[in-house]
């Protein structure tokens, strides 16, 4: 049923960007609306499944299914969600081809010592030799997901120890790779971040109550307060008693904070490890315009998150900063399959502002190139709508390799940038001029974090150990929800 094999960087792996919140509850708050509105904050980092549970009492109530927050969470579904003292939730992106239910989060778990909730964003690298050992002791998969995985190796662990916060402490030791994670116990909540901390989590207050997000602008959504940052290899518990710090044995000398979180990833009113999103972003766009000080009439981001790019590169260079596209945001990322599929979304999702287009030099700013399709339809946009000449000035380095940390990065052989250089990519684009920003200057626009930073993507070095397995479950579209 099962096996597991050399990695073939060809194949799609179990990468995703995820957005989980946790909330304790010690005043007379609605916690399924606290939780609804956070998960609003946090729908950037997935469109796929939503979902929630709450803690009422040591009685889990969990509402979860494919769709956006809106979707998943009708009125007529809030209604029917108690009160409680704790809750969890999830907002899942992933790749298409896995869009099984069973995976949607959280994931609840009934076993020997009560029932445990769980949600998580990240992959836990050496997923393969542990789901082989949890099955070799009769361990059943419902899915692939890491959650399921991270749930039954803490459960396996809190059977042999005195505590929840020792079980979860030593399968922090026994999993490697990427995840920040929220659990709802019986009787507290916890989140955890992997001793790399690649992936951000953070800790907030409301009132006498406690919040943990994957970003901070899930915590001023809901009026909150934000502490700090939680710490690579550490874990919070809060329950009656208050909060409590915990930090794993097995620390690591490097932290590896995913430095795509600032590109693209994260919502640019969100602070991670002391650094402003908007300021990065800003930032990048101030030193492409130093690493590519070119002449046209009118500066354009791509929306939504080469704008402020953009606005960076028109405050370095005095060039006006204009609307070049208009957007559809009732269109989402997830695009489904099919490249004629893909082709038609693109082209009804993003519209070039003719009127102000028409008859410029027009430079573009967007946050990267994956496979160049969408950056070609972009120069197109413009030149059918009059530009003159379209310069595309990218706020990241070429992607030259995967990420195998959570990211969902296209394998290495279709990364463009593997297979031309950067003058045989302008003219694929069919662009005046290309530039990207250097790895230096990516790292200097990031100045200031608490953390080092992980840049494998652009470098191929990485500051932790990359899986040379995976697993592969033959029978996988037997367990999919059709």
């Amino acid at each position: 049923m099962t096996k597991f094999v050399t990695m073939d960087t060809s194949r799609d792996k179990f990468h995703d960007e995820c957005g989980v919140f946790g909330f304790y509850n010690n005043d007379d708050f609605d916690i399924a609306a606290i939780t609804h509105d956070a998960l609003y904050g946090l729908q950037h980092r997935g469109q796929i499944s939503a979902g929630m549970t709450v803690n009422d009492g040591g009685s889990f109530t969990t509402v979860k299914e494919l769709g956006m927050i809106s979707e998943v969470f009708t009125p007529q579904v809030m209604k029917k969600i108690p009160n409680g003292r704790a809750s969890i939730g999830h907002v899942r992106y992933t790749a298409s081809q896995s869009l099984d239910r069973a995976a949607n989060q959280p994931l609840v778990l009934r076993y020997m010592k009560g029932s445990l909730a769980i949600a998580s964003n990240g992959v836990i690298s050496n997923f393969a030799e542990i789901r082989k050992e949890l099955e070799r002791g009769g361990s059943i998969f419902q899915s692939n997901s890491n959650a399921e995985l991270m749930a039954y190796v803490i459960a396996t662990n809190r059977c042999v120890t005195d505590s929840i916060e020792q079980a979860v402490l030593k399968s922090m030791n026994e999993m490697k790779g990427s995840y920040s994670t929220v659990i709802c116990a019986p009787e507290s909540l916890i989140a955890f971040r992997d001793i790399h901390g690649f992936r951000p989590l953070c800790l907030g207050k409301l009132k006498n109550s406690y919040i943990i997000a994957s970003e901070s602008c899930a915590i001023d959504t809901v009026g909150g307060e934000f502490v700090r940052d939680i710490e690579p290899g550490e874990m919070i518990v809060i329950n009656d008693e208050g909060i409590k710090r915990y930090h794993q044995n097995n620390k690591s000398d490097v932290t590896s904070l995913c430095i795509f979180e600032f590109v693209y990833i994260a919502r640019p009113d969100s602070e991670i490890d002391g650094v402003s999103v908007f300021t990065a972003r800003l930032k990048a766009g101030e030193l492409l315009y130093k690493e590519y000080p070119l002449d046209a009439d009118m500066v354009c981001g791509v929306p939504d998150s080469g704008l402020i790019a953009a606005e960076g590169y028109s405050k370095a260079s005095g060039l006006p900063l204009g609307m070049g596209f208009m957007k559809n945001k009732f269109i989402t990322k997830n695009v489904g399959t099919g490249m004629e599929k893909k082709k038609r979304l693109m082209q009804t999702k993003l519209r070039a502002l003719k009127s102000n287009v028409s008859g410029k030099r027009i430079i573009v700013i967007d946050d990267s190139i994956v496979r160049g399709m969408t950056s070609k339809h972009i120069v197109k946009l413009l030149r059918d709508a009059g530009a003159k000449e379209v310069h595309v000035l990218i706020s990241s380095p070429p992607f030259i390799d995967e990420c195998y940390f959570g990211t969902d990065i296209h394998d290495r052989s279709t990364l463009i940038a593997n297979n031309m250089t950067v003058e045989e990519i302008r003219e694929e684009i069919c662009a005046d001029s290309l530039g990207y920003l250097s790895i230096e200057s990516l790292h200097k626009s990031v100045e200031g974090t608490s953390v080092s930073l992980c840049d494998g993507c652009f470098t191929s070095k990485y500051k932790a150990e990359v899986p040379t397995t995976f697993f592969v479950d033959k029978y996988a579209n037997k367990i999919r929800n059709k």
